[in-house]
């Protein structure tokens, strides 16, 4: 490796040797001061540059791409506030647990506190919110400190992706020239080529060698005694992007004969292992205690993941007396009821397996089990009998008509919890992913492109107008990033979600501080962003929607909606339900 100075030089081994731990592509938004490290990125042959204007949906894509693939994705920028942009992101990545790579480009030391322009604070920017934080030194052409870069950028890496895997920041300073120019005795004739050019035969400069936690054996079966009762639920919340094994839980369904009440953000309600799993998806229609004060508490509740999408089944755990043990590789704590009564520092799905394993099979009920396959079928029964229409069906529609395999991302607000209610569990091969770490309606089109962008299964996103509106400037990656998708953008001009609480009684200020209608007409971002848009009534959407999802391109579906009457019956079929199984 040669260079013309240390700032390449820095730069060029820096991404050499994220490559070689497994960086295949990189978000990258223009500036000058970031000039080395776009140079290094863009001449890299194993590396995949993802060119963005805005460093708000650069970082959005990043997390959607690293989210679908579990990998580090790392972004770019100049220094000042472009680094500030990547902060909604990166609370989403710490709070969701996606591995993230922050490359904030700086300027040298001494113009810190100067009042030399483009000139923030950029240390520790983003707080708690990182896994790590690293002011890199500046370059320079010298053995050690390049060991000392690689080191750097191998840590990096590995900290993103250890459990709790998150975003990692590294603030990055470099003085000029920022180009390529030659400066003469900047980079010493004699520097040995062990420091530019890494370990031999491509390898990382440091091999980090991650464990899974799991229970010593004592434990695994003091576990499986607790499991092994006739009532038990499996509770699975949001996966972090590592995922959930299907399979594993799978064979501990079977094992404990408890039924598994899936989110869809899980990755367990979707899929083979449907098919000789017992899912339960209809939950958040029937779990009202009007209904379940009358049946039998549960004994033990084993929860996965993040906590759950649904309010109802969060409120109704926290009504039981059962033994709840939420198990998290990372010893977190996601259970803001404060109803769980023992943590697992496991790896679920090698918790799971191993519990199979040694409770071969347990004395869950028959009947118990039913109890809640029934209830799930009266759900959704009534849901298909039912004539009058609520924005559940088009996420109903969704799930029912996308090509096998998809990727479905889910907005904030209702589209999730339309999903969470009507999207009946399948053994269609569906990735549905969604931001629900903080929960933000920002960067939704951005992040449901970036997951797009890693894998050739087609793309739906389900988002409502004020998430599509707050990331429209993301529809620019469709051309820039070659991505494209099917768009379905649920319009009931504002915030419908306010419709389900208290304050929806209070008129004034309910409509205009709240639902905050805008009559804005999104066929604009047709011409704009070079898509197809189609404005369609909620009973044409299924067969507009087939007919996109069968297209090349980009196509978004727009569909005009009620949010207070969707909400109204909401309300009557969740009382119907709860009527016919009383």
């Amino acid at each position: 490796m040669t260079a013309p100075n240390r700032n390449t030089l820095w730069a060029e081994a820096f991404v050499d040797e994220l490559a070689r731990g497994g960086v295949s592509a990189v978000c990258i938004t223009p500036g000058s001061r970031s000039t080395p490290l776009t140079l290094a990125f863009d001449r890299h042959d194993d590396v995949h540059v993802f060119s963005h204007l805005d460093e708000r949906s650069s970082a959005f894509f990043a997390l959607g791409r690293a989210r679908r693939t579990g990998e580090v994705t790392p972004l770019v920028c100049t220094s000042g506030t472009a680094a500030a942009n990547f902060h909604p992101a990166v609370i989403e990545a710490s709070q969701a647990r996606v591995p993230l790579l922050l490359l904030t480009a700086d300027r040298p030391p001494e113009l810190r506190d100067s009042g030399a322009n483009q000139t923030i604070d950029q240390a520790k920017l983003f707080g708690s919110a990182t896994r790590w934080y690293r002011d890199v030194a500046e370059p320079e052409g010298e053995e050690r400190k390049l060991r000392s870069l690689r080191t750097t950028a191998a840590r990096a890496l590995a900290k993103a992706t250890t459990a709790p895997a998150g975003p990692v920041h590294l603030n990055v300073p470099f003085r000029k020239p920022l180009e390529p120019t030659a400066v003469d005795g900047d980079v010493p004739a004699d520097l040995p080529d062990r420091a530019t050019r890494g370990r031999p035969d491509d390898a990382p400069y440091v091999r980090t060698t991650a464990g899974v936690a799991e229970l010593g054996d004592g434990e695994l079966r003091k576990l499986a005694g607790e499991l092994d009762v006739e009532r038990g639920l499996v509770v699975a919340g949001p996966a972090d992007a590592a995922g959930i094994d299907g399979e594993s839980v799978a064979a501990l369904a079977h094992a404990t004969g408890f039924p598994v009440l899936a989110d869809p953000l899980s990755g367990l309600r979707f899929g083979g292992h449907v098919r000789t799993t017992p899912v339960v998806g209809g939950y958040d229609g029937f779990l009202d205690a009007r209904l379940t004060d009358a049946w039998p508490d549960p004994d033990v509740v084993l929860r996965l993941g993040a906590s759950p999408t649904s309010k109802p089944l969060r409120k109704y755990l926290a009504r039981t007396d059962a033994r709840q043990f939420v198990v998290d590789p990372a010893a977190g704590w996601r259970e803001a009821e404060f109803a769980a009564t023992d943590l697992v520092v496991a790896d679920p799905a090698r918790l799971a397996w191993r519990v199979a394993q040694t409770l071969g099979r347990g004395s869950g009920s028959d009947a118990w089990r039913e109890r809640w396959l029934a209830a799930d079928a009266a759900h959704f029964e009534a849901f298909a009998d039912a004539s009058s229409f609520c924005e559940g069906r088009l996420l109903a529609a969704v799930v029912e008509e996308t090509p096998d395999p998809s990727t479905v991302f889910v907005s904030n607000s209702m589209p999730v919890r339309d999903l969470d209610r009507f999207g009946a569990p399948s053994t269609t091969s569906l990735t549905v992913l969604g931001n629900r770490g903080a929960s933000g309606i920002d960067g939704i089109v951005s992040t449901a492109l970036g997951a797009a962008s890693a894998t050739t299964d087609p793309l739906t996103l389900v988002t409502g107008d004020l998430a599509y509106y707050h990331d429209m400037n993301g529809l620019l990656a469709l051309g820039r990033c070659d991505v494209d998708a099917t768009v379905v953008v649920v319009n009931n001009d504002g915030g419908g979600i306010f419709h389900m609480l208290p304050i929806s009684e209070f008129e004034p200020p309910f409509t205009e501080q709240f639902v905050t209608p805008h009559g804005l007409d999104f066929a604009a971002t047709e011409a704009l962003y070079d898509l197809s848009f189609t404005r369609v009534a909620p009973e044409a959407f299924r067969d507009a929607y087939a007919a996109s999802v069968a297209s090349a391109g980009t196509q978004v579906i727009e569909v005009e909606t009620d949010a207070e009457a969707s909400h109204r019956v909401r309300e009557r079929l969740k009382a119907r339900v709860i009527d016919r199984l009383r």
